[in-house]
């Protein structure tokens, strides 16, 4: 950096260069939110010119410094950031603010723009991120650096405002950061008093710094968030902690607006153009909209600094590569997400043994079998569970806990299902790890924002739920899950397995492991599950999420089925098959996959013209997009009861007479 850097009059100018462009960007927009990146200039100097360490040429920098604007309702602070320290989002993207298909979408994108390392916007999303992005760097650090090789070494910067903080995620996710110490987690928080409503002292008054100090965090309180030297300062007292720091900065939301700063109508609207000139005078900042001084560009100008830090990582890493050279290539595999050669050859033996060894099983006990066989060629296994790995079975023989202080592969997340979803979302942006976790499909409700989120960002997560509906008997309604599983198909690009046996649970694993373009939900029965022969054929067409499990020729019925309930419809099959009524049973372990199927494999499997019947232990409206409305569905549409499992799905109408009837009714119709 220039000594030009660290004087008052460029640092100032560097932070109005951020108001402006963020007042001009939302007022042509017409919509946005100016009064976080208006505050939080200062902050963003401080950080960005003084210690982030990233390289805007190549933004996926594998030892970068990673930055999650947590409060992304303010994301021209991260986009003017961006544009000024050199990368690849030009004005004329930042001049297209919130406009479609433009680089710079209302709330950060990850993969939309360069440089945002995650989606973020739905509060408390961000900080949990990075917590998880933090707790990557700490493991992947202690599992592949050496004496002298320092080859993952780098810091999780965080922005977070009221609103993060105010998020019962925030909770879940900071106390985890503070029980296992993750000291490269620097989080910086916009203390302002100001949220939508006006001055949060009316329903947010918590010690703040009491709460973090409570956690085991080192906590920075009262730093001055307009003076780039005392946040600087702060930063670099935070490294030196050996715990993850919070450094509340104390900031006038709207900073530079001479009528609106510190008032909420900063907060989520356009100055106006009235206002915007009130902010050019008072600021002295007599520059056109969207107009950067050419000294102010080369203060913020970070490529030759970057291209530097990265060669002479290359350089270390190159040394650590000759000395370690299996250890480099496993690190560099990794990171680029790719599956190891003999992957294939061990998903296909497990299959295999599956099969032969033809269990009767709860699929939760199946799916451990699965993780068992799997984790013997993925190293990048980072299970978990929130406070149910007995029940969850989500370990294996040669998992390691992780404590403080002591790097694993398994996490007790503790009872914290959201904080466990997000966090492992922060683990798959990272890269180097494949996460998985699970709690009670019931308890998925908890988990659904950081569900949809990892579904929006296409990330590699893969959430385990196990005690998948009335099965789970007498814990009652509270637990049983009805509406669940359909619902969690509604949302776009996520994938949920619903295996009815060990076979189904192996390829739904495999499935899961081999996708990378976007999340799965592995859904799991507590109670035991028959096991289901098939052709070498029928096994391969299992990974087409739909697939004739049983025919008969010239069937008059299909019966469609997923999970515990093929059971049954075998069953079924076999009492309508003594009455001369012939029928095909299709097991769907995925929708979601099967839909994606070309036209004609769809028919052949559904063959149009005959009657359907879906059974599933759910909701019933999701199924009529199979069977149609001339079709019929064994569900559950009311909560479900405290009673023995057996007692429950007779009472419920899960039995053979009740699919028999649904079959005659259908084919009378």
């Amino acid at each position: 950096m220039t000594s030009e850097l660290t004087t008052t009059a460029l640092q100032q100018q560097m932070a109005n260069a951020i108001r402006a462009l963020a007042m001009d960007a939302v007022q042509q927009a017409n919509s946005g939110h100016p009064g976080m990146p208006m505050g939080m200039a200062e902050i963003a100097v401080a950080l960005w010119s003084r210690h982030l360490r990233h390289n805007p040429v190549n933004p996926l920098f594998l030892n970068r410094d990673r930055f999650v604007l947590s409060n992304g309702h303010g994301s021209m602070l991260i986009y003017a950031l961006l544009h000024l320290t050199g990368y690849d989002l030009p004005m004329s993207e930042l001049k297209a603010f919130r406009q479609l298909h433009s680089k710079t979408p209302g709330h950060p994108e990850v993969h939309i723009t360069p440089g945002v390392e995650t989606t973020t916007g739905p509060l408390g999303q961000g900080i949990s991120n990075a917590v998880g992005m933090a707790l990557a760097e700490y493991l992947l650090a202690a599992e592949f650096n050496q004496p002298g090789h320092d080859i993952i070494d780098h810091y999780t910067y965080a922005f977070v405002g009221d609103g993060c903080l105010m998020e019962g995620i925030s909770h879940e996710v900071c106390s985890l950061a503070g029980t296992l110490n993750l000291s490269k987690l620097i989080v910086l928080y916009d203390d302002n008093g100001i949220s939508i409503d006006g001055k949060v002292d009316g329903w947010f008054r918590d010690n703040t710094p009491q709460r973090f100090a409570a956690y085991g965090w080192h906590v920075i309180d009262n730093v001055d968030g307009h003076d780039v030297d005392a946040i600087a300062d702060a930063i670099a007292s935070a490294k030196t902690a050996g715990k993850p720091s919070l450094i509340c900065c104390k900031t006038v939301i709207g900073k530079g607006s001479p009528n609106l700063a510190g008032t909420d109508k900063v907060h989520g609207a356009a100055l106006g153009e009235k206002e915007v000139a009130a902010v050019r005078e008072a600021l002295g900042w007599h520059h056109a909209p969207f107009e950067i001084p050419a000294e102010v560009y080369a203060g913020w100008d970070a490529k030759a600094a970057g291209a530097q830090l990265e060669a002479d990582w290359n350089a270390r890493f190159a040394a650590y590569a000759a000395q370690f050279p299996e250890k480099a290539a496993e690190l560099q595999r990794r990171v680029k997400g790719e599956l190891p050669q003999n992957f294939a050859a061990t998903l296909a033996q497990a299959i295999s043994a599956c099969n032969e060894k033809q269990e009767t099983i709860a699929t939760r006990k199946a799916s451990q079998n699965a993780i068992e066989a799997l984790s013997a060629v993925l190293p990048e296994f980072l299970g978990g569970s929130a406070d149910l790995t007995g029940s969850n079975l989500t370990n294996w023989k040669a998992c390691k806990a992780l404590r403080s202080g002591q790097p694993g592969n398994h996490i007790n997340y503790g009872v914290r299902e959201f904080g466990m979803s997000a966090i492992m979302n922060g683990i798959a942006l990272h890269g180097g790890y494949l996460p998985f976790g699970a709690t009670f499909l019931t308890f998925s409700d908890y988990s659904r924002n950081a569900l949809r989120m990892a579904a929006l960002m296409k990330l590699r997560s893969i959430f385990v739920f196990t005690h998948d509906s009335i099965g789970l008997g007498e814990d009652g309604p509270t637990h049983q899950s009805v509406e669940h599983v359909s619902s969690l198909r509604l949302i776009p690009n996520l994938f949920n397995w619903r295996p009815c046996d060990t076979v189904e649970s192996m390829v739904a694993w495999g499935c899961a492991v081999a996708r990378d373009d976007g999340p799965s939900n592995l859904i799991f029965s507590r109670q035991n599950l028959p096991f289901q022969a098939r052709s070498v054929q029928q096994i391969a067409d299992i990974a087409r999420g739909g697939y004739v499990l049983r025919d008969a020729e010239n069937p008059r019925a299909v019966l469609i089925a997923t999970g515990s309930e093929i059971e049954l419809a075998q069953k079924a099959a076999d009492a309508l098959a003594a009455k001369g009524v012939a029928v095909r049973v299709v097991s769907m372990p995925c929708t979601e996959i099967f839909d994606l199927q070309d036209a004609a494999y769809k028919a052949q499997v559904l063959p149009r013209g005959v009657p359907r019947v879906a059974i599933e232990a759910g909701v019933t409206d999701f199924w009529y997009k199979y069977v149609g409305l001339e079709g019929a569905v064994v569900g559950i549409d009311t909560f479900g009861e405290s009673a023995p499992a057996g007692v429950l799905f007779k009472h419920f109408g899960f039995t053979v007479d009740n699919v028999v009837a649904k079959v005659e009714q259908v084919m009378a119709a």
